[in-house]
């Protein structure tokens, strides 16, 4: 039945400020401007894939921090920092240290990083690893779990549109 999480909403204190901040992400589309709810909602990735709405003091004007990632090409990973940073967003690996190293959470495998929107909200961009999920390790540095499967990170990438 369940294919995927296909919606989800976030309370956001001022919705024109956080419009902006979202429709500068890649792959983060206009779908819905309603001014009288003050809310918009956006198709992420492929229109009909997944959306994300935003909406001003709703339903409190406290808005409560929350977490959630978007997906990414691994390609893009190697880019991430730079591109967040382009825009003035700071980034941070999943222990809030800095994002020039980048973790593996093992378990899945996968490889993230994380920064916050004007609201506080967590969002994180995630790519899984081709790999398979090896639980019983702990989060390591994304070049160390490269050199556990005999590679080393590619020197670079860059984001498309």
């Amino acid at each position: 039945m369940i294919t995927g999480l296909f919606e989800t909403h976030i309370n956001v204190s001022n919705y024109i400020r956080s419009s902006q901040f979202y429709e500068q992400l890649l792959g983060i589309l206009p779908l819905l401007d309603d001014p009288v709810r003050r809310s918009k909602f956006y198709w992420v990735g492929k229109p009909g894939e997944a959306m994300l709405g935003i909406r001003e003091n709703y339903p409190s004007p406290l808005v409560q921090r929350q977490h959630f990632a978007f997906r990414i090409e691994l390609n893009d990973m190697l880019r991430a920092r730079s591109y967040l940073e382009g825009l003035g967003i700071k980034a941070e690996n999943f222990r809030g240290e800095s994002a020039e190293e980048l973790l593996v959470f093992p378990f899945m495998p996968a490889v993230s990083i994380y920064f916050d929107d004007p609201d506080g909200h967590s969002l994180e961009l995630i790519a899984m690893l081709p790999d398979v999920p090896r639980p019983e390790l702990e989060i390591m540095p994304w070049t160390e779990w490269e050199g556990l499967h005999g590679r080393e990170l590619p020197a670079s990438s860059s984001f498309t549109e």
